[in-house]
């Protein structure tokens, strides 16, 4: 093939993904990426334009669900009870309205990069303060960048918030690959250590030389791994959902055995609840999503009110009201995620995360996510509404330099979502001593 049959089969393609991008509601960049032999290593401006045809299909598919008949029990035991879901979805297709939230990520600066040839979204907000200590923070499954959105503010600003100059960080908040607006790997490898690369390649073409790195849900152990791998420039980690749970408390919990004798309170109560978590099947969506990602991706990739289900059956949401009862988070902020993923087309893509992890395991058991090879700075905080509370002496015991280990008072598994007052604080004093070593 000659140089220009090459140039006119590349523009081809571009145009034919162009299309397909509209009509599947994708968003546009502001300048192609070529395929090269070379990657591409450019930063490109991004922002998101839904086609209103896209949001159109949205509200005929939930205008025509197919509802269950409800549970035969009075509780969740059966997965996300009838009453409390169909009002939601409901108001899905008729009120709500998804250009506040493409407006409220509009006003951010966004970009798109490709790293290891797949194509990562992120939004980059650099502080007006001198000094801000670069952070690039990691969400989670059935999470997205918008539950981190609230610490964009308290996190850049602080002195708006309560905090110094000195407590000022720069943030980066990536979407993992297969989630939102990042592409979705056609190959098989993109587990958290891969990511934890890519991570790394981001900071590095943001030109950052020391940065810190935090995460909850999945982004937990992606920041774990960072910190094992201990790229150049990162200076330590923060977890809020941490691998603590020692080898031996992890046999007897796969079992299903006893309580193991000389735990103290806290560790009995730590082992009481993901024993009990266990018995309910409260990670049976990540079985599915281990095991065969691709079989349930069929149904909640067809249905809205499908998806809706599968996401708030995530025991982060059991919670949640999903009324105005509770306005920190709102029935819209709950839609925002689920209509991110619905959009984007990513229902199926984003959990074959869980089977790159290996079956859909737990990431809080310490000796798979090797928590004893991390040897930077780890700083945790310990939300009370979180599936398990930590308990002190199994994280010092997991993370060989522990740093900074607090327990809080008040928020969930979704922390940055549902007190990011209180998660943004806790970041400033976790990663404190870090900004007075450097």
């Amino acid at each position: 093939m000659n140089p220009l049959t090459k140039t006119l089969a590349a523009v081809a393609a571009w145009t034919v993904l162009a299309i397909a991008a509209l009509v599947f509601g994708l968003c546009t960049l502001s300048a192609p990426a070529f395929a090269n032999p070379v990657e591409d290593r450019s930063i490109r401006p991004f922002k998101v334009q839904v086609p209103q045809v896209a949001l159109d299909d949205l509200r005929r598919r939930i205008a025509e669900t197919r509802w269950p008949d409800r549970e035969t029990v009075g509780d969740q035991s059966q997965g996300i009870q009838l009453a409390k879901i169909r009002p939601l979805v409901e108001y899905w297709g008729t009120a709500y309205d998804w250009r506040r939230a493409e407006a409220k990520l509009n006003s951010l600066p966004q970009f798109m990069t490709t790293i290891d040839g797949v194509d990562i979204y992120f939004i980059h907000v650099r502080s007006k303060h001198s000094h801000a200590l670069p952070l690039i923070m990691t969400h989670g499954w059935p999470g997205s960048v918008l539950e981190l959105l609230k610490t964009v503010g308290p996190l850049t600003d602080p002195t708006a918030h309560g905090g110094s100059p000195e407590d000022a960080f720069d943030l980066v908040l990536p979407s993992l690959p297969g989630f939102g607006f990042s592409g979705k790997p056609t190959e098989t490898g993109w587990g958290t250590d891969r990511i934890a690369r890519a991570w790394a390649e981001l900071m590095k073409r943001l030109g950052y030389t020391e940065y810190v790195a935090q995460g909850g849900d999945w982004g937990s152990p992606v920041s774990n791994a960072m910190g094992r791998l201990a790229p150049a420039g990162l200076l330590g980690i923060h977890v809020n959902l941490p691998a603590v749970v020692p080898p031996e408390i992890a046999a007897v919990l796969a079992t299903g055995g006893p309580v193991p004798a000389g735990l103290t309170g806290k560790e009995r109560t730590a082992f009481d609840a993901l024993s009990m978590a266990a018995k309910m099947g409260n990670r049976s969506y990540a079985t599915m999503m281990g095991t065969r990602p691709q079989t349930i991706g069929y149904a909640i990739n067809n249905s809205p009110a499908g998806l809706a289900a599968w996401m708030l059956g995530h025991p982060g949401f059991s919670g949640w009201t999903y009324d105005d009862s509770d306005p920190e988070k709102s029935p819209d902020e709950v839609l925002d995620d689920i209509t991110l993923y619905w959009l984007t087309n990513t229902a199926t893509s984003s959990g074959r995360i869980y089977w790159e992890y290996g079956g859909g395991r737990s990431p809080v058991f310490a000796d798979p996510e090797k928590t004893n090879e991390v040897s930077l700075p780890v700083a945790i905080t310990v939300f009370p509404g979180e599936g398990y509370q930590a308990p002190e002496t199994w994280a010092r015991r997991a993370y060989p330099n522990l740093i900074y280990f607090h327990e809080v008072d008040k928020g969930g598994h979704f922390a940055a979502w549902e007190q990011p007052e209180l998660f943004s604080a806790e970041l400033r004093a976790a990663f404190r001593s870090l900004r007075q070593r450097n």
